[in-house]
């Protein structure tokens, strides 16, 4: 069950109009930090944000799931079955099931969110995206960022700038 806070966070990106992603991002972003807490564990980066994810379409998070070809059946099965339960009635899990996936988590890794771990998957996930799509993002952050977001954006790009050359 997401935190109270998250949800909390979630629904003010809503009204501020941001995207699905930036929404379900607090979710991910709990899931990071609940492993850094160590309340269990994760064998991949991508698992963290699956499991966020998943947690975020839960919660009625209007995040469709992955397109056919991007991902297993299995997988898109599960994010639609998510999705589903975020817009009407959630079934109830098995308290056994419950236990043994945080019993099999707790035996998983730390290190899949660490600093260096975290910005090697967003590299990786810029990567596969092109150029075009990359400038909508930056364009449609600009029109939904705010003053204060936009200068902080541009002093962050000035450090970048300058370790880049």
């Amino acid at each position: 069950m997401p935190e109270r806070q998250t949800i909390e966070r979630a629904r003010r990106d809503k009204r501020e109009g941001k995207a699905p992603t930036t929404q379900a991002g607090e979710f991910v972003r709990e899931e990071i930090e609940h492993v850094r807490e160590g309340k269990h564990g994760v064998r991949s980066t991508k698992q963290a944000i699956a499991i966020g994810l998943s947690k975020a379409r839960r919660a009625g998070v209007e995040l469709p799931p992955p397109r056919e070809g991007q991902t297993s059946p299995e997988t898109r099965q599960h994010a639609e079955r998510d999705y589903k339960a975020g817009h009407g009635r959630p079934k109830k899990k098995s308290a056994k099931r419950a236990r043994a996936v945080t019993k099999a988590l707790k035996r998983e890794g730390r290190s899949a969110v660490s600093g260096r771990a975290l910005s090697k998957q967003a590299r990786t996930a810029a990567k596969r995206r092109g150029p075009t799509s990359r400038s909508v993002a930056a364009k449609k952050a600009v029109r939904t960022k705010g003053a204060a977001g936009r200068s902080a954006a541009a002093r962050k790009a000035v450090r970048t700038r300058s370790r880049a050359r």
